[in-house]
């Protein structure tokens, strides 16, 4: 009876550390990014897994950094996870650091970040404890060299050793998707040396601010909004992709909600190699003024992240 009792209870605390730990399977290693991690929220997903097999990402173009008006959604502060609290920066225009990368997986995708955008594990983004959001930063792994730039929308991940956790599609191209986290260099990118003041308090003091401010243009683009548009032909079957799921079902319900919200076609193409994936995509486009048009749209409704397939 001893025994049993020893034995049951190396089961019980086998069990406790496995729901502490918050290791994703398949070699995440991820902490959890988002400060809400209620059993009901993540129902029937208490660990974060990643795929099977590793997918290649080298097709996933970086996220472009760009002016974005940024609000007090995701940038609460100071707040507190997990009995600790932490402020956000005051002036980030300087960041550098170095440290632990980490990324998150299956377990959040489809599932709403910080600021209410919906985690896509398979595009360019990354959670960080204390930077604005949204942020753009350059993540170079020291170990290899390799380098992208993601958009920070996302708060986490909450270790002491890490100090920003990738998507899944961000640590492939770095090369830590198999060992799960990674030593990298993380560096602010400021978008057209974007002179903006730091964060605002209240939302409606920085909209006031920002009010005649006009959007900027993408990183490297000469080009003004609007401008040497008109009558811009493009190749036939030209799409904005906007994002890309490994379930369907997450798919469909994205692109129900932002085609309720344009006037121009959502559709899903999914691929079956190396593993299903289900894309989802507004167009078609003929012209670089419907792209431009359906971007602007897209940003009205907070999907900030396209780029051109055909």
């Amino acid at each position: 009876m001893l025994a049993v009792m020893r034995y049951s209870g190396l089961l019980l605390l086998s069990a406790l550390l496995n729901a502490c730990s918050h290791t994703p399977e398949q070699r995440s290693d991820s902490a959890s990014p988002a400060p809400a991690t209620s059993g009901q929220r993540y129902a029937g997903k208490d660990r974060d897994w990643g795929p099977n097999e590793e997918i290649d990402m080298s097709h996933v173009q970086d996220a472009v950094p760009r002016y974005e008006l940024r609000t007090i959604a995701g940038n609460k502060n100071p707040y507190t996870v997990l009995g600790k609290t932490y402020s956000l920066m005051s002036d980030e225009r300087a960041y550098k650091e170095r440290g632990k990368a980490s990324w998150y997986g299956y377990k959040f995708n489809g599932e709403q970040t910080s600021n209410g955008d919906l985690y896509d594990m398979f595009g360019m983004t990354a959670a960080h404890k204390t930077l604005p959001i949204p942020s753009y930063v350059r993540v170079t792994n020291l170990a290899n060299s390799k380098s992208v730039i993601v958009r920070v929308n996302d708060r986490g991940p909450f270790h002491e050793d890490r100090i920003i956790d990738l998507s899944y599609a961000a640590a492939q191209r770095l090369g830590i998707t198999r060992m799960g986290t990674g030593d990298v260099e993380v560096e602010i990118i400021v978008p057209e040396d974007d002179p903006r003041p730091p964060l605002r308090a209240h939302k409606k003091a920085y909209a006031d601010a920002n009010r005649d401010i006009a959007r900027k243009p993408a990183l490297g683009s000469a080009a003004q909004p609007g401008a040497a548009l008109e009558g811009s032909a493009l190749a036939t079957g030209a799409y904005l992709q906007i994002a890309a799921f490994g379930a369907e079902n997450s798919a469909k319900q994205f692109a129900t909600s932002v085609g309720s919200k344009l006037a121009y076609p959502v559709v899903i193409s999914a691929i079956n190699a190396p593993q299903k994936l289900y894309r989802v995509r507004v167009g078609p486009f003929d012209s670089a003024e419907k792209i431009q048009q359906a971007r602007d749209q897209l940003q009205k409704i907070n999907v900030l992240e396209s780029h051109v397939v055909y």
